[in-house]
């Protein structure tokens, strides 16, 4: 990507779009798209086509999409199945349309069957059935994948798809209704913590297995594959993690002892675990010249610093307000 290219970053906000626009700052990249989703709705296909018209991004970072954990993916499917295949069909096509020189696309892990073989390697996919708390999101983000194929093979463009395992980091999303485990654990240690609380509940037996990366790595994943790979070297799509994995116990203790939390932790089994284990293998990302840097203990420290001194006050005053 040349450093005066235009870039759009959709979903700049999020997790994974504000690591991509720190990493793409970083390397001095200076003629960034972006929009709020009240300037632009994603999932409405006239102000996206307009926007491309208008706009004409050489280069798309598609990390836009609505996420949550388990609880949310249980409660709103329909939401979950509707606005991603909107917005991700919607700026594809567009994409497509007016002459986009490179995309990436971002999915999920939870792509995978529910009881894949691990490591999951990419050619596991659609070999058996999904984890049905997180099917219409998983079915979405497959049909992603299938789309950017479809379009590379019809049409010659240069669509490629990434499939990260759990993320977290900076901007996560700790809102215990809507987020993942790790974030969620981060609030509730430290707010039992603050309010001397003598047990904190995690839902499931703490057994199931998970893999996480940290969102600057993925975002660094994501460039390097923008300026060194092409969709006939990617084949398909491509894992990117860590290849290492942890049971949720484990890494409920590593939160407890990083925030310093002194209680006990409760394990409750009459909620549901998920998949038993997603752990990612990342053989071909590695041979594509990328690994992971970000160790999960330093990872985690770094999310922990950050919350305390952003989403705590924003949480503080969220609380005044009411």
């Amino acid at each position: 990507m040349d450093r005066r290219a235009k870039i759009f970053v959709a979903g700049h906000r999020g997790l994974v779009g504000s690591a991509i626009m720190r990493r793409l700052q970083q390397d001095g990249y200076d003629h960034l798209l972006t929009c709020s989703r009240a300037e632009l709705d994603l999932r409405d296909q006239q102000a996206v086509t307009q926007y491309f018209q208008h706009e004409k991004p050489e280069y798309v970072f598609l990390a836009a999409a609505k996420v949550g954990g388990i609880q949310a993916n249980d409660s709103y499917p329909a939401q979950f199945i509707y606005d991603n295949l909107a917005i991700q069909t919607h700026i594809l096509h567009a994409a497509y349309t007016y002459g986009v020189n490179k995309l990436l696309f971002l999915g999920s892990s939870c792509i995978y069957p529910k009881f894949a073989p691990q490591p999951m390697k990419e050619e596991h996919l659609l070999t058996g059935i999904l984890e049905p708390t997180n099917e219409p999101y998983a079915i979405a983000k497959i049909a992603g994948i299938k789309m950017c194929e479809a379009y590379n093979k019809q049409y010659g463009t240069d669509f490629l798809s990434v499939m990260p395992t759990n993320l977290y980091g900076i901007n996560d999303n700790f809102d215990l209704q809507q987020s993942h485990v790790l974030p969620a654990l981060i609030r509730k240690f430290h707010e039992a913590k603050v309010n001397d609380q003598p047990s904190v509940e995690i839902w499931g037996t703490g057994t199931p297995r998970r893999e996480f990366l940290y969102a600057d790595d993925l975002a660094d994943a994501c460039v390097y594959l923008m300026q060194h790979a092409d969709r006939k070297q990617i084949d398909g799509f491509v894992n990117i993690g860590t290849g290492q994995d942890i049971a949720i116990r484990e890494l409920a203790e590593l939160i407890q002892r990083i925030v310093q939390y002194e209680g006990h932790l409760v394990f409750n089994t009459d909620k549901p675990d998920g998949t038993p284990r997603k752990w990612l293998d990342v053989s071909r990302m590695e041979k594509l010249g990328w690994t992971a840097k970000t160790s999960l203990e330093d990872g985690v420290r770094k999310t922990y610093e950050w919350y305390m001194k952003h989403a705590v006050h924003k949480e503080q005053l969220s609380c005044s307000d009411s």
